[in-house]
């Protein structure tokens, strides 16, 4: 099968750790017989080798097992010691494969905390920050950090290894920071941070300029959704006045500000306001601001929560040496491929039984990798 040789070919990059003489099963075997397990709804070792015992002749049709199927010890013990740098370095060259990246698509930017994956004498779980393609429903990456904190570190680390030349990055205001606003117009990318206290005097420095401001350009949009009236109101701001032209701030060229009013129709519950800011590099009319900034909220729809229901995530207690950041790419792996079949009209749950159960439609999933 063409595209599982491509599957091996990307995969059998990461070096190999363990000793040659003591090898019953090449490490891509192992490999794959992993990612298209986890396609399939395995989320244990243990379900990885039932997988592989009752799925035995079907991949023998396109892998080398001369000593039958690796045990669940043996799936537990590679994927913990495979260098995941390598892996993900490997999940990333993988995705450009399948990622055409629109002009202006948004890739917004988050993290998410494994909770099970706490290992003993860890002060936090395992923390990882990924990179959504939202027009294309594709994890372009990840990196692994230990706490929530440390993603002001990580997301650099992250965007070194994208290529998202002409896109528009979003990211909350944990990565607010003039060096990550650097790092993005380096790759000649446009940026969407958003403002809170942690930018104190930025943040007052935005509101004075809404407050005091000509020439504010605006857009009003309204919906009515499961009873709920939501009504936004997106200004943006050019001309700064509060602003020192000598500010930090890599092509800072927008302003923004987002003002929603939730209304519950036949409820007593209260309304509900909030007004958001957001500095950007970006030249955008305030329409099109404010759909990239909804976007953004993609990746806690289409990857977190998708994550956790579908995948059981969350619920995962794999937590030695590297099993936690290396079964977040298999998960990964398998969602971008779930993701992007659209020829059965349900949900990445439920793909992922039909996957498991239909080896034609396995084949049609994977394929979607252009061999």
């Amino acid at each position: 099968m063409k595209t599982t040789n491509k599957l091996k070919t990307i995969f059998g990059q990461i070096p190999d750790f363990r000793r040659t003489h003591k090898q019953l099963y090449d490490l891509e075997s192992i490999l794959l017989i992993g990612i298209i397990s986890v396609i399939c709804g395995a989320d244990s070792w243990n379900e990885k080798e039932d997988y592989a015992y009752s799925k035995e002749d079907f991949l023998r049709s396109f892998l080398d097992l001369p000593n039958g199927i690796p045990s669940h010890d043996t799936f537990n013990r590679v994927f913990s010691n495979i260098d995941s740098v390598e892996f993900e370095t490997c999940f990333i060259q993988w995705v450009s494969m399948l990622a055409k990246l629109q002009p202006k698509e948004v890739i917004a930017i988050d993290g998410k905390t494994i909770r099970g994956a706490k290992a003993s004498g860890k002060k936090s779980p395992v923390h990882m920050v990924s990179a959504w393609a939202n027009e294309n429903n594709l994890v372009l990456g990840q990196v692994k950090t230990h706490e929530k904190s440390n993603e002001i570190t990580a997301i650099p680390e992250l965007l070194k290894v994208l290529s998202i030349k002409d896109t528009i990055v979003t990211i909350d205001a944990m990565g607010c920071q003039t060096d990550i606003a650097t790092a993005i117009v380096e790759k000649q990318a446009d940026y969407i941070l958003a403002v809170k206290q942690n930018q104190a005097q930025l943040y007052q420095n935005i509101e004075d300029e809404f407050r005091f401001g000509e020439n504010i350009a605006t857009s009003i949009s309204e919906e009515l959704n499961h009873g709920r009236i939501e009504t936004r109101k997106c200004s943006v701001m050019t001309n700064f006045q509060c602003i020192p032209p000598d500010n930090k701030w890599d092509s800072l060229t927008a302003m923004v500000k987002i003002e929603s009013k939730r209304e519950f129709k036949n409820s007593d519950k209260p309304i509900e306001t909030a007004t958001r800011y957001y500095i950007s590099s970006t030249k955008a009319k305030p329409k099109d601001f404010q759909k990239a900034i909804r976007s953004h909220w993609g990746i806690e729809n289409k990857l977190h929560w998708t994550l956790d229901v579908a995948f059981e995530e969350d619920a995962s207690r794999k937590r030695k040496d590297n099993a936690a950041q290396n079964f977040s790419i298999l998960n990964k792996i398998a969602l971008n491929l779930l993701k992007n079949e659209k020829s059965a009209k349900v949900g990445v749950k439920s793909r992922r039984l039909k996957v498991g159960w239909n080896n034609h439609y396995l084949i049609k999933v994977l394929n979607l990798i252009k061999v």
